[in-house]
């Protein structure tokens, strides 16, 4: 679908609950863009892999249709990179390509083993302002939803990107996520070795469920540098934990873009997070652990669920509207250079 075509209800619920709670202005720290051509030959989609279902492909131009569509009265830059199952050198080149014509912030998709010296060259020369490491690209012989940081996120790719004061977009793995002792002791290893480096901690360490946070706030409360995005994630507890840790100042918006033009809403279940979906729209679910279908009519979007959670917070926390603005969009402007 090019775009986002809105329902009556997706109206509805950005005319009485989200337009005026929003700023003018939003940057959505987190999103794909890619072309399904430049897809490595021997990709399958998963069908256990809910984000396979909803984002085939999603081009810049795709992009600004779908905040033309979900956004009509705001103006939305987004910070753009790849996708992580492509040929890294055709994503990253299509990514450079859109960032300079159309002056949005990009990010560099990384492989364990790329050089110290390539990404240098070639972070400088595509015009990208940092790194997007990611557990499928990890070193070899380990396995990516159990690898350690390091383990896609290298030191020798840390030392570069503290040298120039590089960002760095940080999607944690393992089963436990952010709670996780051996993510918490190298994510602090990060944060005190690589002081120059401007690590975000995507998804708020995909604490999608109240399970997934643990005591983590209490160690992470103690860094000065470290942010984190809120992209996929609709859970408040966890932009409330985040925010009462780290302050107003390194919360980011993100959607996550296309994965975020999803018809859904999510619960929690015992620990496990579950999109509940209209029914057909994503095939069959039958295996699908994070995906269930329901025949309720008013469901909205991905995007706008995870603006609804972060509204719960923000109620409960009593942040007023220079606070909401931050998040939604100084605090990205100010890293990025992002101008309005």
């Amino acid at each position: 679908m090019f775009g986002y075509k809105m329902s009556e209800y997706d109206k509805k619920v950005y005319e009485e609950e989200l337009k005026d709670f929003l700023p003018d202005n939003i940057v959505d720290s987190h999103t794909h863009v890619w072309r399904t051509e430049d897809d490595r030959k021997n990709r399958v989609l998963n069908p256990d892999y809910w984000p396979d279902r909803v984002g085939g492909q999603c081009s810049i131009e795709d992009l600004e249709q779908t905040y033309f569509n979900m956004f009509p009265d705001k103006k939305v830059v987004p910070v753009i990179f790849g996708w992580p199952a492509q040929y890294l050198d055709k994503g990253n080149l299509y990514v450079s390509k859109a960032g300079r014509e159309k002056n949005y912030p990009t990010l560099f998709l990384t492989d364990y083993d790329m050089t110290p010296e390539f990404l240098e060259e070639e972070v400088i020369k595509g015009g990208f302002q940092g790194l997007k490491p990611y557990l499928d690209n990890c070193k070899t012989g380990v396995n990516g939803a159990d690898a350690d940081i390091f383990d896609f996120l290298p030191e020798k790719h840390l030392k570069v990107a503290d040298k120039y004061g590089w960002k760095v977009v940080l999607h944690i793995s393992k089963p436990d996520r952010l709670k996780n002792s051996t993510n918490i002791k190298q994510l602090m290893e990060i944060e005190q070795k690589y002081p120059n480096v401007k690590l975000i901690v995507a998804h708020i360490g995909r604490a999608y469920s109240p399970e997934d946070i643990g005591d983590a706030f209490e160690t992470l409360k103690h860094t000065e540098n470290m942010m984190f995005d809120f992209s996929a994630n609709t859970l408040p507890l966890a932009t409330e934990k985040c925010i009462e840790a780290v302050g107003t100042k390194r919360v980011l918006f993100g959607t996550d873009m296309p994965i975020a033009k999803m018809k859904m809403y999510r619960i929690c279940e015992n620990g496990n997070y579950v999109n509940v979906v209209p029914r057909g729209l994503y095939g069959d679910l039958t295996n699908a652990a994070h995906m269930r279908e329901t025949d309720e009519k008013e469901i909205t979007n991905f995007t706008y669920e995870i603006i609804r959670g972060f509204k719960k917070t923000a109620e409960k926390l009593g942040l007023n509207k220079n606070n909401i603005a931050d998040i939604m969009c100084n605090n990205a402007a100010r890293i990025y250079g992002i101008k309005f």
